[in-house]
């Protein structure tokens, strides 16, 4: 940010700001129209796609943009942001073909569209900043492979959870102590919650009721995991993750850790091995109930004595594990950020480093029935588990992000893990086909015997 915020400066100064498209304006995409075009001097949402397009134009309103132009084509997208007008449109392939754009948001939380978006983009040499963890997580390493053959960055996004702990992941690596745990702090966590059980806090907070479902079932924060595994190479300790919970079992806990327990996410680091996280090298995990809530929290180790003194001092504690957190995440405020550090550093907040290390996979909320098709994440039928890849690929689970649509060959007990021999696939999916080339891709390769 100390980088960022001075080059956007000179871009404003320039009177060349950094040209944004944005896919998606829903809930957050309005919050993010908002910051860029009231807050972030030397930065210019020009266009935006959405299937409505009065959403479109509501989310230019809140922002205080009345003047706006509906485009149909290339031609009139490339001439309005040449005018500096600002451009709807509800053909999302525009803005990944249209010349004068620097970057495109994702923040559709789509699967199989966000995979068309992302590929046309990537087609066409745009970079992409995702708020769309369920694409990252499902087949962001291939997409990752196919940015880098077009020499441009796919990168999530600075403000979500996994970019804040990605950020301090790099800080505490840059200080020289060696990150073991990336964790991230719930108030919630039941896989049974649906969007019957939450209407009324997403009406609170004038959200979509099987996008706050997602959050509290569990199925975000695994896909958030997951990403942030893939790209630093951790893993997980067990099938879902650890996840502690202190408003269940908060007595429980203390007591068998013995734990010295204020509320404060720095009074858990008792409760890890060590010598298991180093040998797992470093594993991803949540914990529900403990503060600072929202926030996210790396445990790490320093193995020089001196050095341990000095973080005793500073008054980290005497470790092994060391406690750094960030308090807060905040989302759409911090998405800017995110494009600014793509264009004018090339420098990437959050991408997987190569092969997966964890997916999410498809579990039963309900007992399901023969026949059945599979709604969608955040439904009534499934939820999402974390699972380290080399598993979900030995025993042929079903990606969480590939499950919406498919049609049950038998009954699926409520808890079971589901696998692509319980469904049938919808037919013509790119999601699914990049899904199969990713497997491909990154098989581990066949020790041939010697004859």
């Amino acid at each position: 940010m100390i980088i960022v915020d001075r080059a956007l400066q000179a871009r404003a100064e320039a009177g060349n700001p950094v040209k944004v498209g944005m896919i998606g304006a829903g809930f957050m995409g309005r919050g993010i129209a908002n910051q860029i075009i009231n807050s972030v001097p030397g930065m210019e949402l020009v266009a935006i796609f959405n299937r409505n397009l009065e959403a479109a134009k509501r989310a230019y309103a809140e922002a205080g943009i009345e003047s706006v132009q509906e485009v149909t084509n290339i031609t009139q997208l490339e001439d309005a942001i040449a005018r500096g007008a600002y451009a709807v449109t509800d053909d999302a392939m525009l803005l990944c073909r249209a010349q004068g754009l620097d970057a495109l948001i994702e923040v559709t939380g789509a699967v199989e569209f966000g995979a068309q978006v992302v590929m046309e983009a990537i087609a066409n040499h745009k970079h992409v900043v995702m708020m769309n963890a369920e694409l990252d997580g499902t087949i962001g390493c291939i997409l990752k492979v196919y940015a880098d053959k077009a020499g441009v960055i796919l990168t999530a996004c600075d403000g979500d959870q996994p970019g804040v702990q990605a950020n301090l992941y790099r800080f505490v690596k840059s200080i020289g102590l060696t990150p073991l745990l990336c964790g991230n702090i719930k108030g919630l966590q039941d896989p049974y919650r649906n969007p019957t059980t939450q209407e009324a806090f997403a009406r609170q907070w004038k959200q979509k009721a099987h996008m706050v479902t997602s959050f509290a079932d569990g199925t975000k924060i695994s896909f958030e995991q997951a990403i942030v595994a893939n790209a630093t190479g951790m893993t997980i300790a067990k099938r879902g993750m650890i996840g502690y919970d202190f408003n269940r079992h908060k007595e429980e806990l203390i007591e068998r850790f013995n734990l010295n327990y204020t509320g404060h996410v720095d009074d858990i680091t008792k409760m890890y091995d060590v010598e298991q996280l180093k040998a797992l090298g470093g594993i991803v995990d949540y914990v529900v109930g403990v503060k600072p809530g929202p926030g996210v929290f790396v445990f790490a180790t320093h193995d020089d004595p001196k050095q341990q003194h000095y973080l005793n001092l500073y008054k980290l504690g005497e470790g092994p594990l060391y406690s750094f957190y960030t308090p807060y995440h905040l989302c759409h405020f911090e998405v800017p950020i995110s494009v600014a550090r793509v264009v004018l550093c090339q420098d990437s907040v959050l991408s997987p480093l190569g092969a997966p290390q964890v997916d999410v996979v498809t579990t039963a909320k309900i007992d399901l029935k023969a026949g059945e098709t599979l709604d969608g994440i955040g439904y009534y039928m499934t939820y999402g588990q974390c699972e380290r890849s080399d598993i979900t690929r030995e025993q042929k689970l079903l990606p969480m992000g590939l499950a919406e649509g498919c049609r049950l060959k038998r009954d699926i007990p409520k808890d079971q893990v589901l696998t692509y021999d319980d469904v049938e696939l919808p037919t013509g999916r790119l999601c699914d086909r990049l899904r199969a080339e990713q497997d491909a891709y990154f098989a581990p390769q066949k020790v041939m015997a010697a004859v």
